[in-house]
């Protein structure tokens, strides 16, 4: 796996951790747990209890749906993107699958490492969450967009 500096420099080039100061970015790493995924691995599975977020350092992996025997892919993610953000404000099931498609290093960000880096670092902790909620929000324009268009066509686009 990557070493601390090498994720160090990749974190600090990702959208969740461009605020962050190097302090915080060596704090957030050391609170934080790294892992690998070999590729074809489930890193977390649909209907799972969820208790954190993922954040992907370096490979692919998909976003998989499972319905009645179907599978449906969500998304292809890469280096930078994040998923199971969900999981830091309720802990329900997860909602897909998430599977890599190749090796893949990422780092695990239970709801406690949010706790613990407020309490070193709260304008850190703060940083990350107004981070995580600019993309949720993005990503909910983006599915309203979608819905709203889908109503359109359906009505056959009339008034």
């Amino acid at each position: 796996m990557s070493d601390g500096n090498e994720i160090s420099k990749k974190l600090q080039g990702m959208t969740l951790f461009t605020e962050f100061t190097d302090d915080e970015i060596q704090a957030f790493l050391e609170l934080a747990d790294k892992l690998t995924v070999k590729a074809g691995e489930a890193i977390v599975k649909q209907d799972e209890h969820g208790d954190c977020m993922y954040v992907l350092i370096s490979g692919k992996a998909s976003v998989i749906h499972r319905k009645e025997g179907k599978q449906f892919e969500l998304a292809t993610l890469g280096t930078g993107d994040f998923f199971g953000e969900i999981a830091l404000v309720d802990e329900g099931p997860r909602s897909a699958d998430v599977e890599a498609m190749e090796d893949c290093t990422l780092v695990r960000i239970p709801q406690s490492v949010i706790r613990a880096l407020a309490g070193v670092y709260p304008m850190a902790a703060f940083k990350l969450l107004v981070a995580v909620g600019r993309v949720l929000v993005s990503r909910l324009r983006k599915g309203n967009q979608k819905y709203i268009d889908s109503l359109l066509l359906a009505s056959g686009g009339k008034d």
